[in-house]
C-alpha cells in the first residue's frame, strides 16, 4: 500500500519522545495523511493557532502540562476538535479527575490496527461535523461507527477506553 497524492486526514500528534512523534509520523503518512508533531503542549496550542487538525492525538504524560490539561484549553477555543489520548499508565489515570475533553484513551503499547480503530471511533463521533470521507474510511479499514452502546463510557467526561 502506497501513500495517496492527497492527504486523507491532517493530524497532530503531540509527544515529547521524538522517537514516538516520529514513529506515530511514519505510520499515519505511509496511509496517505498529513501529520505534524509538537513536543510540548505550548507547542501544539501555538500550531493550533495557525492551522485546523482533523485529529489531534497526545499523550498525557507531557512536560509542564499534562495532556489533559492540553485537551481542555483546547476544548475552550475549539469545542469540536477531536481528541484521542494515547499513553501508557492508563491505570494511574483512575486517579485522576475525568479526562474531560479527551474523546478516547488508548493504552500504550498498541497495534496499528487498535490505533486505526480508535482513529475512526473518534473521528465517527464528529462525523456530523466532520464527515468523514470514503476515502480516508477504506484508508481505516471501511469498519462502521461504533452503536450509541459501544460510545458510551466509563468514565466520566464521555472518555472511550480502548
Amino acid at each position: 500500500m502506497s501513500p495517496s497524492a492527497k492527504p486523507k486526514y491532517h493530524f497532530l500528534v503531540v509527544d515529547d519522545d521524538i522517537h514516538l512523534n516520529t514513529t506515530f509520523a511514519l505510520m499515519l503518512e505511509f496511509h496517505g495523511h498529513e501529520v505534524r508533531t509538537a513536543h510540548t503542549g505550548e507547542t501544539a496550542l501555538a500550531m493550533l493557532e495557525k492551522d485546523r487538525f482533523d485529529l489531534i492525538i497526545t499523550e498525557y504524560w507531557l512536560p509542564r502540562m499534562y495532556g489533559d490539561e492540553l485537551a481542555a484549553v483546547i476544548k475552550q477555543h475549539w469545542p469540536d476538535q477531536p481528541i484521542l489520548m494515547a499513553t501508557a499508565n492508563t491505570e494511574e489515570l483512575m486517579y485522576v479527575p475525568p479526562i474531560d475533553g479527551v474523546d478516547c484513551v488508548l493504552n500504550k503499547p498498541f497495534s496499528m490496527s487498535q490505533l486505526r480503530e480508535a482513529i475512526l471511533w473518534v473521528l465517527d463521533r464528529y462525523s456530523g461535523i466532520r464527515p468523514v470521507s470514503p476515502e480516508a474510511r477504506r484508508a481505516h479499514g471501511d469498519r462502521p461507527a461504533p452503536s450509541d452502546k459501544q460510545r458510551s463510557s466509563p468514565r466520566a467526561g464521555g472518555t472511550h477506553h480502548l
